[in-house]
């Protein structure tokens, strides 16, 4: 749940803000909102959690674990700066808003790497093939 909570909320948190700017329909920003708040939060105590694993002497440093706890990192921080912006962000505030969306859609797009790498680290590189 650790891991997999903030990735689902995230994703929702993107999906929705996506909703409000292609459809316009601000109902949808308290959903981003909500989501992101609590998907920030528990990214950032995933993160945590993952150095704290890969620091253990029975993980071996392979270059995907590399990549995948810096862009585990990277998606805590940037969600935390989009919640942080999120704050601020209103029609009124342009540059507020646009902090909040590059880095709630930054957040998310590197999501799906990440977990990649995440798959690649607990199942093998030819975890995908059937």
């Amino acid at each position: 749940m650790l891991v997999h909570f903030p990735i689902a909320l995230l994703i929702m948190a993107a999906a929705a803000e996506g909703v409000v700017c292609v459809a316009g329909d601000e109902r949808w920003r308290l959903v981003a909102r909500v989501s992101l708040r609590a998907g920030a939060v528990a990214a950032v105590a995933a993160a945590v959690a993952g150095w704290l694993f890969a620091a253990e002497p029975s993980i071996d440093p392979a270059p995907a674990l590399e990549w995948h706890r810096w862009l585990g990192t990277a998606v805590a921080v940037l969600a935390s700066l989009a919640a942080i912006a999120g704050v601020a962000a209103t029609p009124k505030h342009s540059r507020a808003t646009w902090l909040y969306r590059t880095c709630l859609f930054g957040a998310g797009a590197l999501i799906p790497i990440t977990g990649h790498l995440g798959g690649v680290l607990v199942w093998g590189a030819d975890f995908l093939h059937l």
